[in-house]
């Protein structure tokens, strides 16, 4: 279904926390091998992949050991001002 509203932030832990559970299972990695490598308890893991909630540490340390911790580099980044309007797309 195509939605034109702005994502929540429900929304995007949700989309975070399957995206993680996908990228363990590709690397091969139980819960337990990946809270040993990125020194998270495995009782956090858990509570990661099923609802969500972790702390940001602890989910820059499994970003980290999955191989996708420069993604974060980005949030917040300085954007481009937006162009108000045709004419100033044109120039």
């Amino acid at each position: 279904m195509l939605s034109f509203l702005p994502k929540t932030p429900h929304d995007i832990k949700e989309s975070l926390r399957q995206r993680f559970k996908t990228r363990r299972k590709e690397l091969k990695l139980t819960q337990k091998e990946l809270a040993a490598k990125a020194d998270v308890s495995l009782g956090s893991l858990k509570r990661f992949e099923t609802t969500g909630q972790i702390s940001l540490d602890s989910l820059l340390k499994l970003a980290f050991v999955l191989e996708c911790l420069e993604d974060f580099d980005e949030v917040c980044e300085e954007r481009e001002e937006m162009p108000e309007s045709l004419e100033e797309v044109l120039k």
